[in-house]
Protein backbone atom coordinates (compact mmCIF):
# COMPACT_ATOMS: atom_id res chain seq x y z
CA UNK A 1 0.00 0.00 0.00
CA UNK A 2 1.57 3.76 -1.11
CA UNK A 3 1.84 6.49 1.36
CA UNK A 4 -0.52 8.81 1.12
CA UNK A 5 0.83 11.75 -0.48
CA UNK A 6 1.84 15.06 2.26
CA UNK A 7 -0.14 18.34 1.56
CA UNK A 8 1.75 21.05 0.08
CA UNK A 9 4.08 23.40 2.64
CA UNK A 10 1.19 25.57 5.11
CA UNK A 11 3.90 27.85 5.89
CA UNK A 12 3.61 30.79 3.01
CA UNK A 13 0.04 30.73 3.46
CA UNK A 14 -0.20 30.87 7.32
CA UNK A 15 2.16 33.95 7.35
CA UNK A 16 0.06 35.68 4.78
CA UNK A 17 -3.66 34.54 5.91
CA UNK A 18 -2.61 35.55 9.86
CA UNK A 19 -1.00 38.59 8.30
CA UNK A 20 -4.86 39.57 6.76
CA UNK A 21 -6.17 39.27 10.35
CA UNK A 22 -3.96 41.50 11.80
CA UNK A 23 -4.75 43.57 9.93
CA UNK A 24 -8.59 42.90 10.76
CA UNK A 25 -7.80 42.66 14.36
CA UNK A 26 -6.24 46.15 14.19
CA UNK A 27 -9.25 47.92 12.47
CA UNK A 28 -11.94 46.58 14.76
CA UNK A 29 -13.62 49.60 16.34
CA UNK A 30 -14.04 49.13 20.37
CA UNK A 31 -17.66 49.99 19.73
CA UNK A 32 -18.15 47.08 17.87
CA UNK A 33 -16.52 44.02 20.65
CA UNK A 34 -20.29 42.92 21.88
CA UNK A 35 -21.60 42.80 17.99
CA UNK A 36 -22.30 39.20 17.27
CA UNK A 37 -20.12 36.85 14.48
CA UNK A 38 -21.39 34.10 12.01
CA UNK A 39 -19.70 31.88 14.58
CA UNK A 40 -22.43 31.54 16.98
CA UNK A 41 -19.95 30.45 19.83
CA UNK A 42 -18.68 34.06 20.10
CA UNK A 43 -18.91 37.74 19.93
CA UNK A 44 -16.61 39.81 18.06
CA UNK A 45 -14.21 40.33 21.16
CA UNK A 46 -14.60 36.58 21.94
CA UNK A 47 -13.74 35.48 18.71
CA UNK A 48 -10.73 37.92 18.67
CA UNK A 49 -9.66 36.13 21.55
CA UNK A 50 -10.06 32.66 19.73
CA UNK A 51 -8.03 34.18 17.07
CA UNK A 52 -5.23 34.80 19.67
CA UNK A 53 -5.92 31.06 21.26
CA UNK A 54 -5.56 29.69 17.74
CA UNK A 55 -2.68 31.43 17.32
CA UNK A 56 -1.07 30.29 20.71
CA UNK A 57 -1.64 26.34 19.84
CA UNK A 58 -0.38 26.91 17.03
CA UNK A 59 3.09 27.99 18.58
CA UNK A 60 2.47 24.61 20.91
CA UNK A 61 2.30 22.08 18.04
CA UNK A 62 5.45 24.00 16.26
CA UNK A 63 6.91 23.53 19.72
CA UNK A 64 6.19 20.02 19.90
CA UNK A 65 3.37 20.81 23.25
CA UNK A 66 -0.31 19.56 24.17
CA UNK A 67 -2.34 21.70 22.12
CA UNK A 68 -5.25 20.45 24.45
CA UNK A 69 -3.56 22.46 27.20
CA UNK A 70 -3.53 25.70 25.23
CA UNK A 71 -7.17 27.47 25.97
CA UNK A 72 -8.98 27.72 22.68
CA UNK A 73 -9.82 31.53 23.50
CA UNK A 74 -7.32 34.21 25.12
CA UNK A 75 -8.40 36.64 27.27
CA UNK A 76 -6.60 39.18 25.57
CA UNK A 77 -8.21 40.60 22.08
CA UNK A 78 -5.63 42.87 20.26
CA UNK A 79 -3.92 43.16 17.03
CA UNK A 80 -0.71 43.49 18.45
CA UNK A 81 -0.61 39.94 20.88
CA UNK A 82 -1.82 38.36 17.90
CA UNK A 83 0.78 39.88 15.48
CA UNK A 84 3.36 38.91 17.81
CA UNK A 85 1.66 35.24 18.57
CA UNK A 86 2.14 34.51 15.02
CA UNK A 87 5.72 35.21 14.98
CA UNK A 88 6.63 33.18 16.85
CA UNK A 89 4.23 30.45 15.68
CA UNK A 90 5.99 30.74 11.88
CA UNK A 91 9.62 30.58 13.82
CA UNK A 92 8.58 27.23 15.62
CA UNK A 93 7.19 25.98 12.50
CA UNK A 94 10.56 26.36 10.32
CA UNK A 95 11.74 23.02 10.88
CA UNK A 96 11.03 20.92 7.46
CA UNK A 97 11.21 17.69 10.04
CA UNK A 98 8.14 19.23 11.44
CA UNK A 99 5.29 18.97 8.61
CA UNK A 100 5.63 14.81 8.22
CA UNK A 101 5.48 14.62 12.06
CA UNK A 102 2.13 12.66 13.21
CA UNK A 103 0.21 15.14 15.22
CA UNK A 104 -2.70 15.06 17.74
CA UNK A 105 -4.90 17.98 16.90
CA UNK A 106 -8.59 18.88 17.52
CA UNK A 107 -9.48 17.19 14.52
CA UNK A 108 -7.74 14.04 14.27
CA UNK A 109 -4.65 12.66 14.30
CA UNK A 110 -2.54 14.14 11.10
CA UNK A 111 0.61 15.18 9.56
CA UNK A 112 2.15 18.26 10.70
CA UNK A 113 1.74 19.75 7.71
CA UNK A 114 -1.85 18.80 7.65
CA UNK A 115 -2.22 20.15 11.38
CA UNK A 116 -0.54 23.47 10.40
CA UNK A 117 -3.05 23.50 7.30
CA UNK A 118 -5.81 23.39 9.84
CA UNK A 119 -5.08 26.78 11.64
CA UNK A 120 -4.53 28.13 8.25
CA UNK A 121 -8.40 26.85 7.81
CA UNK A 122 -9.28 28.30 11.26
CA UNK A 123 -7.48 31.63 10.15
CA UNK A 124 -9.30 32.11 7.16
CA UNK A 125 -12.30 31.26 8.42
CA UNK A 126 -12.44 33.17 11.58
CA UNK A 127 -10.95 35.79 10.08
CA UNK A 128 -14.19 36.01 7.33
CA UNK A 129 -16.14 35.75 10.60
CA UNK A 130 -14.57 38.80 11.94
CA UNK A 131 -14.53 40.27 8.44
CA UNK A 132 -18.58 40.46 7.56
CA UNK A 133 -18.99 41.09 11.74
CA UNK A 134 -17.05 44.66 11.44
CA UNK A 135 -17.63 45.60 7.68
CA UNK A 136 -14.39 44.54 6.59
CA UNK A 137 -13.47 43.06 3.01
CA UNK A 138 -13.63 39.80 3.50
CA UNK A 139 -12.12 38.12 0.58
CA UNK A 140 -8.21 38.50 1.18
CA UNK A 141 -5.75 36.87 -2.04
CA UNK A 142 -8.12 34.46 -4.09
CA UNK A 143 -5.37 32.09 -3.79
CA UNK A 144 -5.17 31.72 0.38
CA UNK A 145 -8.80 30.48 0.21
CA UNK A 146 -8.40 27.91 -2.53
CA UNK A 147 -5.00 26.43 -1.56
CA UNK A 148 -6.84 25.85 2.10
CA UNK A 149 -9.97 24.44 0.48
CA UNK A 150 -8.22 22.01 -1.60
CA UNK A 151 -6.81 20.55 2.12
CA UNK A 152 -9.98 20.83 4.09
CA UNK A 153 -11.80 19.10 1.72
CA UNK A 154 -9.00 16.41 2.36
CA UNK A 155 -8.53 16.91 5.74
CA UNK A 156 -11.79 17.63 6.98
CA UNK A 157 -13.85 15.52 4.80
CA UNK A 158 -18.08 16.05 5.17
CA UNK A 159 -18.33 12.52 6.52
CA UNK A 160 -16.45 13.31 9.91
CA UNK A 161 -18.80 16.05 11.02
CA UNK A 162 -21.02 13.31 12.44
CA UNK A 163 -18.84 13.12 15.30
CA UNK A 164 -19.14 15.14 17.76
CA UNK A 165 -15.79 15.48 18.75
CA UNK A 166 -15.00 17.44 15.42
CA UNK A 167 -15.35 20.79 15.30
CA UNK A 168 -16.83 21.42 12.31
CA UNK A 169 -20.34 21.96 11.52
CA UNK A 170 -21.93 20.69 8.63
CA UNK A 171 -21.13 21.34 5.16
CA UNK A 172 -23.07 24.28 3.91
CA UNK A 173 -23.62 24.57 0.42
CA UNK A 174 -22.15 27.88 -1.45
CA UNK A 175 -24.14 30.67 -3.11
CA UNK A 176 -23.62 31.43 -6.45
CA UNK A 177 -21.62 33.77 -6.87
CA UNK A 178 -19.66 33.37 -3.47
CA UNK A 179 -15.93 34.28 -3.15
CA UNK A 180 -13.16 31.70 -2.35
CA UNK A 181 -13.12 32.72 1.27
CA UNK A 182 -16.86 32.60 1.93
CA UNK A 183 -17.17 29.47 -0.24
CA UNK A 184 -14.00 27.99 2.49
CA UNK A 185 -16.20 29.55 5.45
CA UNK A 186 -19.29 26.93 4.17
CA UNK A 187 -17.21 24.39 3.89
CA UNK A 188 -16.25 24.93 7.84
CA UNK A 189 -20.22 24.93 8.10
CA UNK A 190 -20.76 28.56 8.30
CA UNK A 191 -24.50 29.84 6.77
CA UNK A 192 -22.98 32.87 4.88
CA UNK A 193 -26.40 34.22 3.73
CA UNK A 194 -27.28 37.00 6.23
CA UNK A 195 -23.87 37.95 6.35
CA UNK A 196 -23.15 38.83 2.84
CA UNK A 197 -24.58 41.70 1.22
CA UNK A 198 -25.43 40.71 -2.40
CA UNK A 199 -25.43 42.97 -5.26
CA UNK A 200 -27.37 43.01 -8.95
Amino acid sequence: MSTPALPADPRPVYAAATRWVTDLLGRVDDAQLESPTPCDDFDVRALAGHLIGTARRAVALGNGDDVFAVPSVDDRHDAGTYADLTTVAIDSWSGDAKLTAMVKVPWGEVPGAGALWGYVNETLVHGWDLAVATGQDAEPDPALAEATLAVAQRFIPAEIRADDTVPFGPVVESRDGAGPTERLANWSGRTSSAWVQVTA
